[in-house]
């Protein structure tokens, strides 16, 4: 009994210290990503971080065959951008304001799960404030979108693109594949300004 009682309390005190420690500690080995504006994420390990310059990162979190900036298809991953996407980040290339789902183009773009299909990004689903950090809200936008087939238009999946973005500091998280743990990543990020 005594020695039931012990595994008990022991498991009992695990238990109460790792619901004590910070998210980013409590969970899976972290890697420090350091952004612009003096942003760090503490993503997992296993995600591979690809830069494409000073404004295009490339966080792969699975399956990718060859990641090569915003707008890989078929490739798992969420992407942290900066300035020179912001200014050309709507529809036409006009400025990203939040208002209209990020979209680089004109044309219509490859689905983010299957390249043979297009992309058509529709309503808002949500819309508010994210906390990224201490300090600082982002403007959360969450996009129905649908992949169709390019010669009728026949829908063949759907997902949400995610977008949170911060003006003051020039920085839009865009996630077109719904990635575990993303959102948690940025409401406990750090800011060394």
């Amino acid at each position: 009994m005594f020695k039931r009682s012990l595994a008990v309390a022991a498991a009992a005190a695990a238990t109460v210290l790792t619901a004590a420690l910070p998210a980013q500690a409590a969970t899976a080995p972290a890697q420090a990503l350091k952004l612009r504006a003096g942003l760090t994420l503490y993503i997992p390990i296993r995600w591979v971080v690809h830069r494409f310059g000073a404004d295009n990162v490339q966080v792969v979190t699975g399956k990718c065959g060859k990641p090569k900036g915003w707008g890989t298809p078929e490739c798992d991953a969420f992407y942290i951008l900066g300035p020179s996407y912001i200014k050309r980040g709507a529809e036409g290339f006009g400025p990203y304001t939040g208002k209209n789902p990020f979209y680089t183009a004109s044309d219509v773009q490859p689905c983010p799960y299957e390249d043979k299909w297009g992309e058509s990004i529709g309503s808002k689903v949500t819309r508010g404030l994210r906390q990224v950090g201490p300090g600082h809200k982002a403007a959360y936008n969450a996009w129905k979108a649908t992949c169709v087939t390019y010669d009728r238009g026949t829908t063949k999946g759907h997902f949400t693109q995610r977008e949170w973005y911060l003006p003051k500091s020039k920085i839009l998280v865009v996630d077109q594949w719904n990635t575990p743990g993303l959102a948690d990543t940025l409401k406990h990020a750090d800011w060394s300004r």
